[in-house]
């Protein structure tokens, strides 16, 4: 075993594709899962939700937006509908570039993220803090000078500080093209979301799991967006964007478009 995995210790891709209803997870993320679901009930509505949404963001940029390359940063685990399938059942010459550091992920990723035929699927060792590394690694799959849709469906809320945050966002959209897209996911404590019970779960997962989590307000969440056209209908929970309705979950969803 990869000796860089930790069994001792739940990680947010193996708890993440537990509440997912995934078997890639040991019995550690499965107590704390249960553990933060204890605390926070809708958190396996809010992973489902969040899966969704990747679903229809990747469908409309693909079919209607004409996008042929996703970069796809905090993979997490591969589950059913990742972003290649999703986006190669529109367009099978699709590039996917995945992006993670948790050693049994890149595992994972390896055996099971492959591409279709007329596609390209890669996938990068590297840290969400890390964007110059991410975009050098990149360039070897992904063409910089035509439109790229950058995904980080989850992944900010472990970028601690909001200002790192926002120049890692800054980075890897300084490095696309006009035409290109941002798709963020994010928690949140918001009580319009149903975010209040988030609090004590979050807590608890700082305390017995890893990497630590923080919650954004709308007006955090918004500010990645700056310099970018938000596409109809803006910052909302990502259950609702683009959905046919459904409950809301406290995970704000959110696409913008490069001028």
């Amino acid at each position: 075993m990869n000796d860089r995995i930790r069994t001792d210790i739940a990680h947010n891709a193996r708890v993440w594709n537990y509440w997912l209803g995934g078997k890639d997870n040991y019995p550690v993320d499965r107590a704390v899962g249960d553990r933060v679901t204890g605390f926070y009930p809708s958190i396996g509505e809010v992973a489902r939700a969040d899966r969704a949404f990747l679903g229809r963001v990747v469908t409309h940029l693909a079919a209607d937006e004409g996008v042929r390359q996703f970069l796809d940063v905090g993979t997490g685990l591969p589950t059913a509908d990742n972003t290649h399938e999703v986006a190669q059942r529109v367009a099978p010459d699709a590039r996917i570039v995945y992006v993670d550091n948790d050693p049994i992920v890149l595992t994972h990723a390896r055996a099971l993220l492959t591409s279709a035929p007329e596609g390209v699927t890669e996938y990068v060792d590297a840290d969400a803090h890390d964007p110059e590394r991410i975009v050098a690694a990149a360039v070897g799959t992904l063409d910089l000078s035509r439109p790229v849709a950058v995904m980080m469906l989850g992944i900010l809320n472990f970028v601690l500080d909001t200002d790192k945050a926002r120049s890692v966002v800054r980075a890897l959209t300084a490095a696309v093209p006009s035409g290109s897209y941002l798709v963020l996911t994010h928690p949140t404590l918001e009580p319009e979301l149903g975010g209040e019970g988030n609090e004590a779960a979050m807590d608890f997962w700082n305390e017995n799991a890893t990497p630590p989590i923080t919650a954004r307000t709308r007006e955090e969440f918004t500010s990645f967006f700056d310099g970018l056209d938000l596409l109809a209908p803006g910052v909302v929970s990502c259950s609702r964007w683009r959905s046919d309705g459904g409950g809301v979950v406290a995970q704000f969803g959110a696409v913008g478009r490069k001028p």
